[in-house]
């Protein structure tokens, strides 16, 4: 493995910095302390930065040799909001703010762009030509903070050719990475069907128009779109996850309220499966005389990584941890904002191998260290792998850019 020395010389300082912000978790857009601290350090280490973007957005401003005068650019983007959870861990870092938890990893994802930050806080290791963007992003929780960054002028302020990002895998082994083109995380949305029919007795059920039995050939219907209306090669995941309806056990409610989430890889398969519901649910109520209300939600879209900078990732990887350790990037159903960046420019976004949980000191939850766990936390053996990637990818991505420009 093939580490930068100045990085691994500070990664026990990264780590105090990471456990500190683990240790004061703050959710989508309230990244105020955060942000302070992110600031604070750029600034200490001579990083021009910018604030505001996204209400709590951070930029670092990265000049390589030339000053920037080439006019190429990358961006690197980290993660900082945390979950609104409960933590179960009790080492001297938890979560210091009940209903408040790192569970995701994005205190250990910020403390590795600070890495890459404080290496190139020394002007002779700024070895490119070009700016490099520092981009801590808040609010990819469910806030959408990438989204708000983009339609504030991130790219307009900060003109870029390519962005990249980076996520924290557990059960992927510490000292692994991977990488892949095309989709990597699924497309978010959110669905809500109300159903109202007619309350009454439920020992007279012939006087009323029970919405309960609707709902449920509702949810059974909605499970043939993915099985028969979706082509077989294509990913679709439609989830039923909420039913509510009903307050006494011997009274048919007026109405039924059904909620989930639908996950695809394309915008294809997501306007068929949304058609399709659409449909069903409306000609399921109207077959037995309720009235119907649907609403589809699309929150983030599917993250697609772009081939030349997927395949630029992969060498950098390669390059530093050899074949073996640089694996195929397996597509999660998951979603992520990074999404909306990967809209507007080209990129990649990697995940970064967390271990099995091994790493957690005593005092650790009894749950397994997956992500959105209370029991999960953030492996700082990463922090000197991540940053160094970061420096590599960056400074690989200048010399072959150019290196076509001659």
């Amino acid at each position: 493995m093939k580490l930068i020395d100045s990085i691994v010389d500070q990664a026990q300082e990264l780590a105090a910095l990471r456990k500190d912000i683990h240790a004061h978790p703050e959710l989508g857009f309230e990244e105020h302390r955060t942000a302070e601290l992110v600031a604070q350090r750029l600034a200490q280490w001579g990083i021009p930065v910018h604030r505001g973007l996204g209400v709590t957005g951070v930029v670092g401003i990265v000049h390589g040799r030339d000053g920037g005068a080439s006019g190429r650019a990358i961006g690197l983007r980290a993660d900082m909001d945390a979950l609104p959870m409960q933590e179960f861990n009790t080492f001297a870092h938890a979560s210091q703010t009940p209903g408040k938890m790192h569970a995701c990893g994005h205190d250990g994802h910020t403390a590795m762009l600070l890495a890459a930050a404080a290496h190139w806080a020394h002007g002779r290791h700024r070895d490119f030509d070009g700016t490099v963007y520092l981009i801590f992003q808040p609010a990819e929780e469910g806030g959408g903070g990438a989204r708000e960054m983009v339609q504030q002028g991130l790219f307009e302020q900060f003109p870029m050719d390519a962005v990249f990002g980076m996520h924290n895998w557990p059960g992927m082994p510490v000292g692994s990475m991977a990488v892949g083109a095309g989709p990597v995380m699924a497309s978010s949305n959110e669905f809500c069907v109300r159903i109202r029919g007619k309350g009454g007795h439920a020992a007279m059920p012939n006087l009323a128009v029970d919405p309960m039995p609707v709902a449920c050939q509702m949810v059974l219907a909605f499970q043939t779109i993915v099985s028969r209306n979706v082509k077989p090669l294509d990913t679709a995941v439609l989830s039923v996850t909420m039913v509510h309806g009903g307050e006494a056990n011997n009274v048919i409610p007026d109405a039924c309220e059904l909620r989930g989430t639908v996950r695809t890889f394309r915008t294809e398969v997501l306007d068929l499966v949304e058609a399709r519901m659409r449909k069903l649910a409306l000609d399921i109520g109207s077959a037995f005389e309720c009235e119907v209300e649907f609403e589809f939600e699309r929150n983030y879209p599917a993250t697609v990584n772009t081939e030349a900078e997927a395949a630029l990732a992969q060498r950098v990887m390669r390059d530093m941890l050899g074949a073996e350790h640089t694996l195929a990037q397996e597509p999660s159903m998951g979603a992520e904002d990074f999404s909306f960046m990967l809209l507007e420019k080209p990129g990649a976004y990697c995940f970064i191998g967390n271990g099995d949980g091994g790493h957690r000191v005593a005092g650790h939850g009894v749950g397994p260290c997956l992500l959105h766990n209370p029991s999960y936390d953030f492996n700082d053996a990463l922090i000197p792998l991540g940053g160094s990637y970061w420096v590599r990818l960056a400074e690989r991505w200048f010399a072959e850019q150019a290196g076509q420009g001659q």
